[in-house]
């Protein structure tokens, strides 16, 4: 008896030793293969015959801003087309442009900037307390200044996209001289009424559909004044499942932003490690805090360059009625409101033919034609 017991231990542990060993072999053939699909450095603009485009842009680089090291992808078909700022979310989302392609590269110069404790910008050294509202207006007119003298141009343009938005909203507010126009894509208002929206709509959407789980779910962690910690680890996956979180066709971060983020070629390992390691620490934004204490109907009622609004009608990530009443009380010498009709949160991603025609018709030629149009009660 006493044999048969130490050689069934024994069985189970070699059976245990195996199973490790099968895990550490497919960890180190994940390993090499990630790796192998990681040299870190963007393709070049290429024409129909293979031949680097002359005068096109590819570059990954990284500058000390306030300093910080910080790291952007410049990438441009023509080097003197004007140049355009992109601020991203919550994540830097420049790889989603693999498999969704914005031809944004084919009439400016994009610089999609990771900042700080942000993707190539992380530095587990720099303080979190360091990134506030104010520093971050001050990295990004820094960036501005940047490519401003690089590419020899007196302004540039500036776009935001969803917490972007609100960063990028009171950088034009506060220095209308650095740019030409403000395009705020998935744009921020009050981010709280906001949530309190996205909390009911889905609350009703899964009650309707018989859905008790998810339902009861929500119930338990109702978003009032303030937003249950519970409530944002469930987020992503009640908006994904009724498609209106990232876009309208995701419904799971994993499949639809975690592995795109590590099969991008642009980024190294060690990168692709950084960006999430950031979103981990920074959880929703950095400036998470900050944007819910916010109303920015108040807090930034006028621009003196034209207003651009672009957004998904089945966004619930950032309220897309929000952003309409924000659109119509804001002050501009021009302002447009472009609803995507078949978008989420990423119209440019999305619907990225519409996106290019209005940053083509609109944006570039200071008009608004292609703005949605009034109705008028009769």
């Amino acid at each position: 008896m006493k044999k048969n017991n130490q050689h069934i231990v024994r069985k189970g542990v070699k059976m245990m030793i195996n199973v490790l060993l099968a895990f550490l072999g497919l960890f180190i053939l994940l390993l090499v293969y990630l790796t192998l699909i990681s040299p870190g450095k963007p393709d070049e603009s290429r024409d129909e015959d293979g031949k680097i485009l002359e005068g096109s842009i590819s570059e990954k680089i990284f500058l000390n801003i306030n300093g910080v090291k910080q790291g952007m992808f410049v990438q441009s078909k023509d080097s003197t087309n004007p140049v355009l700022l992109y601020l991203h979310g919550g994540i830097p989302d420049y790889f989603l442009t693999k498999k969704n392609p914005t031809a944004l590269e084919d009439y400016f110069t994009v610089v999609w900037w990771d900042q700080r404790w942000a993707g190539l910008s992380y530095n587990p050294k720099t303080s979190q307390e360091s990134t506030t509202l104010e520093q971050m207006i001050s990295d990004t007119k820094e960036v501005t200044n940047y490519l401003r003298k690089r590419f020899g141009q007196d302004k540039i343009y500036l776009m935001g996209r969803s917490g972007g938005t609100f960063i990028g909203i009171h950088v034009a507010a506060q220095f209308p001289e650095l740019y030409h126009a403000y395009i705020g894509i998935a744009q921020m208002s009050d981010h709280l009424k906001s949530e309190r929206l996205a909390y009911e709509f889905m609350l009703k959407e899964y009650r309707d559909a018989g859905n008790r789980k998810m339902a009861g779910k929500l119930e338990a962690l109702p978003v009032t004044d303030v937003i249950p910690y519970g409530y944002l680890k469930l987020r992503d996956e009640a908006m994904h499942t009724i498609g209106v979180g990232t876009t309208r066709n995701m419904r799971s971060i994993i499949t639809g932003v975690f592995l795109p983020s590590l099969t991008c070629r642009d980024y190294t390992i060690s990168e692709k490690i950084n960006l999430w390691r950031g979103k981990a620490k920074a959880g929703v934004h950095p400036l998470w805090n900050t944007i819910l204490a916010t109303d920015l109907s108040k807090q930034v009622p006028e621009l003196e360059i034209p207003v651009y609004f672009m957004h998904g009608i089945y966004d619930y990530t950032v309220s897309y009625d929000l952003a309409k009443d924000y659109f119509e009380k804001i002050k501009a010498p021009l302002k447009g409101f472009y609803t995507f009709d078949q978008s989420a949160h990423s119209p440019m991603f999305e619907e990225p033919e519409k996106c290019i025609r209005i940053m083509k018709t609109d944006v570039l030629k200071g008009s608004n034609l292609l703005a949605d149009k009034k109705k008028i009660n009769i």
